[in-house]
């Protein structure tokens, strides 16, 4: 495997947005409460990674401050944001690992009834970067199955968040993803043939994201958070052609002055008119049907 520094230099493919639009842009509500690390999943430490409590120690016990935490995402900042996205008529991409969405099956019934894409995100939040390949491999099969049964048909997405070196391989070898969304590396979708099958790869971000609002270099409050995310649209628009990921998680943006920010946002992209709001694979299958792989612009 190796790296691909250049992709596509100075002049990225027209991406010729539906109505042409200028910049497409895919709100993403990650859905990982009730599978992140916990004894009670079998852990052997409990989880330390993006809450409110930044740079929290992990134990070999329950800890019930970050569990509770996790839990406000799925019993009150889910909602919260499925009312905010939900009253406006916006298209949303949910990033679902499939053993927190079999922990609350009225969730996945809102996200269905809302016309939203479930996409994939994997069968435990957790980091994969030292779980053997054979175990992450049966993860994958076993995250299929399981959003399979609960949503009703297998995903088509896949962001796995805490990859490991094997992971883009997996997906790309497993078949039936449309889009691969592991990559931060660029503001367009890609093809990549390294693994034995074209794969597109729809980039995500971590930048235009809520859990830049639990980091010690991120935002501090959601009026910072707005002017983040609506600096990075007009950007984009100006530009043109490009697309713009805004990453959400109940627990973070769920929480009310971040859903103040979230929804302003919102507001202001829907007044501005450049933008085609779409899900992410509303995204991928524009890109496969405008720049197939091998064409000129691939």
């Amino acid at each position: 495997m190796t790296r691909d520094l250049v992709g596509y230099g100075a002049m990225p493919p027209a991406a010729q947005w539906p109505g042409g639009a200028r910049v497409a842009v895919n709100f993403v509500i990650n859905y990982e409460e009730g599978a992140e690390n916990s004894v009670l999943n079998g852990d052997e430490l409990s989880e330390g990674f993006l809450s409110d409590m930044v740079g929290a120690a992990r134990h070999p016990a329950r800890a019930m401050a970050m569990e509770s935490l996790y839990e406000y995402g799925s019993r009150a900042g889910f909602w919260r944001l499925h009312r905010l996205f939900a009253m406006r008529g916006v298209p949303v991409t949910v990033f679902g690992v499939a053993s927190a969405l079999a922990q609350n099956p009225a969730a996945v019934d809102a996200m269905l009834e809302a016309g939203w894409e479930v996409a994939s995100h994997g069968f435990r939040w957790i980091d994969y970067q030292y779980v053997p390949e054979d175990v992450e491999a049966a993860h994958i099969a076993q995250a299929i199955a399981l959003h399979t049964q609960l949503t009703g048909s297998r995903p088509l997405g896949w962001y796995q968040g805490r990859t490991s070196p094997q992971t883009a391989r997996l997906v790309a070898q497993e078949g039936g993803f449309v889009y691969d969304a592991d990559s931060y590396a660029d503001d367009v979708p890609y093809w990549d043939a390294q693994h034995g099958r074209a794969q597109l790869i729809v980039p995500y971000s971590l930048d235009a994201n809520d859990m830049k609002m639990v980091a010690l270099n991120g935002f501090t409050e959601g009026e910072q958070f707005f002017r983040y995310l609506r600096d990075t649209y007009d950007q984009l628009a100006e530009e043109g052609g490009r697309m713009m990921s805004v990453g959400l998680h109940g627990r973070i943006a769920g929480r009310p002055a971040r859903a103040r920010a979230v929804a302003r946002f919102v507001d202001h992209v829907l007044a501005d008119g450049r933008g085609w709001v779409a899900t992410r694979l509303d995204i991928a299958r524009h890109w496969i049907a405008t720049h197939p792989f091998g064409g000129p612009a691939a």
